[in-house]
């Protein structure tokens, strides 16, 4: 009898990828972005309810769109019964990432437990050059499939548990979960990105909005179009999508202005970026991640600690 075969895959532009491969088993797209805004340890009503205010309110998602391209995957997820293996595909970076732990942590409210396997990008022998899953070709792409990563108790387990502290209101717990040896390749990179995201103690901005800074400073960029598309390459481990990236572009207009010709520092950005003057007070709000207010720590970057305020 053939395996029923149930694949979860991050996004619509992989999910197309992989439809050309004609894989056998059932598709699940999973449409969310946890990686910002709040989130809930449970995925049931009072998680949409929550997240589907975020969205509304960050970008003009509304409910019914919510509705039909997430919760019904969601649903479906919760409803197929007897399926004999599940395959994970997800990217290397921490949008991916918070999005398969939740995906993790649906699975594990099922009564029987099954075999889970990870298709993660990764350089496999014979390739060139690391390349995001959603760059490969159909034969590259089947090369992973093949080469996909089973995942054991112990993994299973971790994930889980830095969800639930993803979802905890103290990042500060996530620290020790960088040195935790698991078959995902990327998570201990990720978590540190994370932890990477709260503001900085000296300066009030984080190591991502710094970095665009630095691109402003360092590059000739022409606008802030121009300079969408350098923060989005050279963004590293956060995965952010165009309107993510828009929204951290807007927030960061203090800091530059368009002399004209090209974007330049502003005073306040010269400023921050030689690490004068602390800006936290001019860029505090109630940005969530997961459980955590983001204003509500700051990182200390000599000694990569997280600090409550």
């Amino acid at each position: 009898m053939d395996k029923r075969i149930l694949h979860i895959v991050n996004g619509d532009s992989l999910a197309e990828q992989m439809q050309e491969l004609n894989l056998p088993g059932e598709l699940i797209i999973w449409r969310e972005l946890l990686c910002e805004g709040p989130t809930r340890q449970d995925i049931n009503s009072e998680f949409f309810k929550i997240r589907k205010k975020f969205l509304r309110k960050t970008y003009d998602i509304s409910s019914e769109n919510y509705e039909e391209r997430f919760i019904a995957e969601v649903k479906k997820l919760k409803t197929f019964q007897d399926y004999d293996e599940v395959v994970l595909w997800f990217e290397f970076d921490l949008f991916c990432h918070i999005n398969m732990l939740a995906a993790i942590s649906c699975l594990d409210k099922k009564n029987k437990p099954v075999p889970i396997s990870l298709v993660c990008s990764k350089k496999l022998k014979g390739e060139k050059e690391f390349q995001p899953l959603s760059q490969l070709g159909p034969k590259e792409l089947k090369n992973h499939y093949q080469n996909s990563i089973k995942l054991n108790t112990e993994d299973i387990e971790a994930a889980l548990l830095i969800w639930e502290l993803y979802c905890g209101d103290n990042p500060l717990k996530l620290k020790p979960q960088i040195k935790v040896t698991t078959n995902f390749e990327y998570l201990s990179s990720c978590i540190r990105a994370h932890i990477e995201r709260f503001p900085n103690s000296i300066t009030g901005i984080n190591t991502l909005e710094r970095n665009i800074l630095k691109l402003i400073e360092n590059q000739n960029i022409k606008n802030q179009n121009h300079l969408l598309g350098y923060a989005l390459q050279y963004q590293g481990y956060y995965g952010y999508s165009d309107n993510q990236m828009k929204r951290l572009l807007d927030k960061l207009e203090i800091f530059y202005k368009d002399d004209g010709e090209k974007l330049i520092l502003s005073e306040k950005g010269e400023l921050v970026l030689a690490n004068k003057k602390n800006f936290y007070r001019d860029l505090n709000n109630e940005e969530y991640f997961g459980g955590a207010k983001m204003y509500d720590f700051l990182y200390e970057a000599e000694s990569h600690r997280l600090l409550k305020l």
